[in-house]
C-alpha cells in the first residue's frame, strides 16, 4: 500500500507549495484535502447517479451524525474543532459537490459560477486560512477570494474533460474560457495583499501555490485558440515552471514586507455570492 497522501497524489501544485510548510501544518492541510477529495470522489466516480447518491448521502450522514468510526470524519472534525472551523462552510462545500451528482450539469449566469465556485473551492481556501491562524476579517475574505481564482483556473482547464461527462460550467469556446480567467485573474489580485497577515512561516507556501495556479491560467491564455487548447491535454505548469514560479514568490514575498495597504479598503467582489450566502456567517 502507499504511504502518499492524496495531497501529494491528487494535487501536484498544492503538494508543491506544502514543501515549504511546517510538517505538522501539512499533515492538518493534508486532512482537510482528504476529506474534501473522498466527497469529490464520490460525484466524479463513473457510476449510476443512483448509488452516487446513496453512496454521498451516507458520506454526509457520517459527517452530520459524526461517526468517528470514519477516520476521515474524525479528522475532520477534530480540525472543525481545534480551528473553530464553521459548521456552515463544510454545508457549503457538501452543497457545491452534491449539484455535480447529476445527468447534466449547466450554469447559467456569472452568478451561478461564482457561487458554484465559492462552495467547492472558496470554503476550501476559507478552511485552509484557519489552519494557518488568520483570523482577521478581510484576510479571510481574501483567502475565499484565492480558493474562488483556483477553481476558476481549474474550469477553464477542464473545459474538454467536464464536457465528457455533461458538466458545462462555461461554453465550449475559447473566448468564454479566456474571459473566466480574466476573472480568475480579479481574484488572485484581491488575495494578494492579505497574505501578509498569514503567520511567517506560512506565508511563502501560499505565494507559491498563489503563482503556480495562476501560471496554469497565464499557459492556458498562450493556446491562443480553442483548437490548440482542445489538442493540449490538461495544461500543467511543468517542473521547471514550479521552480521559477517559486523564485518569484521570493520576490512576492518581499513586496509584502516592504507594502503598507489598508487591507479594509481591498474590494472583495463577493456581491453576487452573498445575494444567496452569507459570508459573514462564516468567517
Amino acid at each position: 500500500m502507499s504511504n502518499k497522501s492524496n495531497l501529494s497524489i491528487y494535487a501536484k501544485s498544492f503538494n508543491w507549495a506544502g514543501f515549504f510548510l511546517p510538517k505538522k501544518t501539512y499533515k492538518k492541510c493534508s486532512a482537510l484535502y482528504d476529506f474534501c477529495r473522498v466527497a469529490d470522489n464520490i460525484a466524479d466516480d463513473e457510476e449510476k447517479l443512483e448509488v452516487k447518491e446513496t453512496k454521498f448521502n451516507q458520506f454526509e450522514k457520517d459527517f452530520t451524525q459524526k461517526n468517528f468510526d470514519n477516520p476521515i470524519v474524525k479528522n475532520m472534525w477534530n480540525l472543525i474543532d481545534e480551528f473553530k472551523i464553521s459548521v456552515k462552510i463544510i454545508e457549503d462545500l457538501l452543497d457545491g459537490i452534491r449539484s455535480d451528482i447529476k445527468e447534466k450539469v449547466i450554469l447559467n449566469s456569472k452568478k451561478d459560477l461564482l457561487i458554484y465556485s465559492y462552495r467547492v473551492a472558496g470554503t476550501v481556501g476559507l478552511m485552509m486560512a484557519k489552519i494557518l491562524k488568520v483570523n482577521k476579517k478581510s484576510s479571510l475574505k481574501s483567502a475565499i477570494d484565492l480558493g474562488v481564482a483556483m477553481q476558476l483556473t481549474n474550469i477553464s482547464r477542464d473545459v474538454i474533460e467536464d464536457s465528457k461527462i455533461n458538466r458545462f460550467y462555461i461554453n465550449n469556446n475559447f473566448e468564454e474560457i479566456s474571459s473566466t480567467i480574466d476573472l480568475a485573474d480579479t481574484f488572485y489580485k484581491n488575495s494578494f495583499y492579505s497574505i501578509k497577515n498569514i503567520p511567517i512561516s506560512f506565508r511563502f507556501s501560499i505565494l507559491v501555490a498563489r503563482r503556480i495556479y495562476r501560471k496554469i491560467g497565464y499557459n492556458i491564455l498562450n493556446k491562443k485558440t480553442f483548437e490548440n487548447y482542445q489538442n493540449s491535454g490538461k495544461i500543467y505548469v511543468s517542473s521547471i515552471e514550479k521552480i521559477f514560479e517559486t523564485i518569484f514568490a521570493i520576490f512576492d514575498l518581499i513586496k509584502l514586507s516592504l507594502t503598507n495597504i489598508d487591507e479594509d479598503k481591498i474590494q472583495h467582489d463577493h456581491s453576487l455570492i452573498s445575494e444567496e450566502i452569507n459570508l459573514n456567517e462564516r468567517i
